[in-house]
């Protein structure tokens, strides 16, 4: 059995974003804890050796190959273990294929954008000693509420954004979006397809595997 390597920590939206792939996959791994308290992600040897932006998480695959961004990590790992998964769907099927990079595409520039900085602002910023930036964290609320319009207008047509099948590109919004459904559920919850779409994907095994982890 496979068992891959993964520096970061837990409850990081990023790492479980890697972790929920490996749940999809059936990969083992084995999470080793960065400390952030003691800024060990900025530290010379991890950025030297590991993450040159010091960055969160980096896989260490069996074989040696080292990987940073989590996407990335992501698609890496459907590739070597996971080609028949339909978490990326096969090139030879190039409408499919062109679907799943757009909705990947979509999460990347239209999502990440704005439920990134909302989630720092809304839950994270108390973390890390600091008051939230209100007018941030509203500017980005309704910045997302106007994204996810589209999402409900491609989701009144299709189960999953890449067509009928659960793919990376919906993963990928599954741990920035937990945050954000906590501290308001309205931004998924007023739209009918969205709010469909988000309690399916969030009640994948992978995911709640991934919350519990360690």
């Amino acid at each position: 059995m496979v068992t891959v390597t993964i520096h970061g920590v837990a409850m990081s939206t990023c790492t479980q974003r890697v972790v929920t792939t490996c749940n999809e996959l059936g990969i083992n791994f084995k999470i080793v804890a960065i400390d952030f308290a003691a800024g060990e992600h900025k530290s010379p040897e991890y950025i030297e050796t590991k993450q040159p932006f010091g960055a969160i998480p980096v896989l260490v695959d069996e074989d040696g190959t080292q990987l940073f961004e989590s996407r990335a990590i992501a698609r890496y790992l459907v590739a070597k273990y996971g080609k028949d998964s339909g978490l990326v769907p096969n090139q030879s099927d190039l409408k499919a294929y062109g679907l799943f990079e757009q909705a990947a595409s979509v999460e990347y520039s239209n999502f990440d954008p704005n439920a990134g900085p909302l989630t720092v602002e809304r839950v994270f910023a108390k973390m890390f000693g600091r008051e939230p930036d209100e007018k941030l964290a509203e500017k980005y609320t309704a910045n997302l509420n106007a994204k996810l319009e589209g999402y409900e207008r491609i989701l009144s047509k299709q189960k999953y954004l890449a067509g009928d099948n659960f793919t990376l590109a919906d993963l990928f919004h599954i741990p920035y979006g937990h945050h954000i459904n906590n501290v308001d559920p309205t931004i998924f919850g007023s739209k009918p397809n969205v709010k469909r779409w988000w309690n399916d994907i969030t009640s994948r095994r992978s995911w709640q595997a991934a919350l519990a982890q360690k």
